[in-house]
């Protein structure tokens, strides 16, 4: 579980919640591009047996992928920024 100390508001806590297979594989891409090497990366990840691993990334491979879909984050946007209006006191002349 995760470590906790205390604080002067109280106890606090550290939620260690350990990688999904997809992430685990997505860091181990990143360091090599043997595929023996990123499954014993992703199982020291993931903290799993190697064997494990290795069954869950053969049945992972055999699934087709799906096109990453659009949202819509492409368009632009524009920000624009309008000055407050001020009231302003102008002197009237009289005294």
């Amino acid at each position: 579980m995760g470590k906790s100390w205390m604080t002067k508001w109280g106890s606090r806590r550290v939620r260690e919640i350990p990688p999904t297979l997809e992430e685990a594989f997505a860091a181990a891409a990143g360091l090599t591009d043997d595929d023996a090497q990123r499954i014993e990366i992703a199982a020291s990840l993931m903290g799993l047996p190697v064997d494990e691993v290795k069954a869950k990334a053969i049945r992972l491979s055999a699934q087709p992928t799906m096109p990453p879909v659009m949202t819509g984050r492409g368009r632009p946007v524009v920000v624009q920024y309008k000055r407050p209006r001020l009231a302003r006191s102008f002197p009237t002349g009289r005294q």
